[in-house]
């Protein structure tokens, strides 16, 4: 194969292979369900899920951690100054303006994470007024190793596109996905490095994943945060998962942000 050969297929490659991120601005999202293979959601059930914003349009999803400590991805937030990030808990629908809109006082990104690359794919942003009374979703630890077996039932929420192509939606929306192993996790993706800061989950036929504008949203599994929403090849693909930064490889690393 020629070099400019090699070239063009590592280009189109790497086009594939995407940060499931996507900003866009208010009054630019569509209807319909977000997240492939998904239903409905509501912030009243899941009051700690909260919408990410760059110049207070949708950028990435979070976890409310702390009354001021938001957990996203790092991906999500490399590039933007904090004075221009926000984050709103309680708004199911982004047209709205229901819920709380609080600004960004500063964000902390895992300094082993490298732009372009996937492991250690978490940041924590301090919010400069504390979203009191709003329930936190617990981090998975140590003990939790349970969570991450192979077959386990995980929810992955956010506000991103209904299908790889597809609209971006305007509700929050929720999916069941199957944790799985180490091993087919790397089956999944040979020519990538996977390290003890990743895992996958999804399903062998695809059809059921998150998708852009996902990213740094959670993934829960017995009533505990046990990913964030990083990476995947296209989504909801078969033989494709979508890949998680683990939140038990550094929950009291996390909490401490």
């Amino acid at each position: 194969m020629s070099a400019v050969k090699r070239a063009l297929l590592a280009l189109f490659t790497a086009a594939l292979v995407l940060p499931v991120t996507e900003a866009l601005s208010v009054g630019t999202v569509a209807g319909g369900q977000g997240i492939v293979g998904g239903s409905r959601a509501s912030t009243t059930d899941h009051p700690w899920v909260v919408d990410v914003t760059e110049f207070g349009g949708h950028l990435c999803g979070g976890t409310l951690i702390a009354a001021n400590k938001v957990l996203t991805a790092a991906h999500c937030v490399t590039v933007p100054e904090p004075a221009n990030l926000g984050v709103v808990q309680g708004r199911d629908d982004l047209q709205s303006t229901a819920g709380r809109a609080v600004q960004v006082a500063a964000k902390w990104s895992d300094p082993a994470y490298v732009p372009g690359e996937h492991g250690h794919d978490y940041a924590v942003l301090t919010l400069a007024t504390p979203l009191t009374g709003v329930p936190v979703l617990p981090l998975a630890g140590s003990a939790d190793s349970g969570l991450y077996a192979a077959g386990v039932s995980a929810t992955v929420l956010g506000w991103g596109r209904t299908a790889e192509s597809g609209p971006r939606s305007r509700y929050l929306n929720k999916v069941d996905v199957r944790v799985q192993s180490a091993a087919a996790c790397r089956k999944a993706y040979p020519a990538t490095s996977l390290d003890e800061t990743q895992f996958c989950a999804g399903f062998d036929e695809g059809g059921k994943d998150a998708c852009n504008g996902d990213s740094g949203g959670p993934l829960v599994a017995g009533g505990k945060l046990i990913g964030v929403v990083s990476w995947g090849e296209g989504c909801a693909r078969p033989g494709k998962y979508g890949v998680y930064s683990n939140v038990a490889a550094a929950p009291e690393y996390l909490a401490a942000r």
